[in-house]
Formats: C-alpha cells, structure tokens, sequence
C-alpha cells in the first residue's frame, strides 16, 4: 500500500534526490505506475526500481526530520481551513467581513 505522504515530501524535496529517484517516485506516487511499468522502460529490475524507490523514500524522511517544511505546509493548510470554517460562522450586521475572511483563507490555501 503506498503511502500518499510520500507525495508532498516528494513536492517539497523531489529537488535533493538524484534523476532517477525523482523520476521513477514521481511514477511510483504521481502517476500510480507499477514496479515492471517503471523497470521495462529503464531496462531494470523491478527490484532495482524497488530499491531505489525505497532509498529515495528514506531520503524524503530524512530531509523531513531535518527541515519540518512537509508538516509546517500541512500545518498551514489546517489552519486555512479552519480560518474558513470559522468565518463562516460569524454572524451580524456586516457579514461582508466573514466573506473576506473565508476568500482570505482560500487564498492561503491555494498557495499551498
């Protein structure tokens, strides 16, 4: 089973790893490509892909426990969120505020 937080740690980090773990992750997570369909292009093993798929992903981690940048955007998007749900919820005379607030937040959002 893949674990689709490799996608954003491959957004934010994909830039560190070598060509051909970028290329064959993004495959792998971006593209839902198999194993043989990532090796019989590159002439490889699908355990070379296995492999290298595998180091790559413990690179990812790495970078994260280092840098923190995939859990702070993920942060930011809940608190977008929650910024915009709660906008919703105010309430009087000028409402307009609550509407800017919520726009506000979705354009945080879309930034990330």
């Amino acid at each position: 089973m893949k674990n689709l937080d490799f996608v954003l740690l491959l957004d934010c980090y994909g830039g560190l790893l070598t060509e051909r773990q970028r290329d064959l992750l993004d495959g792998y997570y971006n593209e839902d490509l198999s194993l043989a369909e990532l090796a019989e292009p590159r002439g490889i093993s699908r355990q070379a892909v296995h492999d290298s798929i595998r180091r790559g992903e413990r690179q990812l981690l790495a970078f994260e426990a280092q840098m923190g940048l995939a859990a702070r955007l993920k942060n930011c998007r809940s608190l977008f969120e929650k910024i915009e749900m709660l906008s919703a919820e105010l309430s009087g005379p000028d409402t307009a505020i609550g509407s800017k607030i919520a726009e506000a937040a979705r354009s945080g959002k879309a930034l990330l």
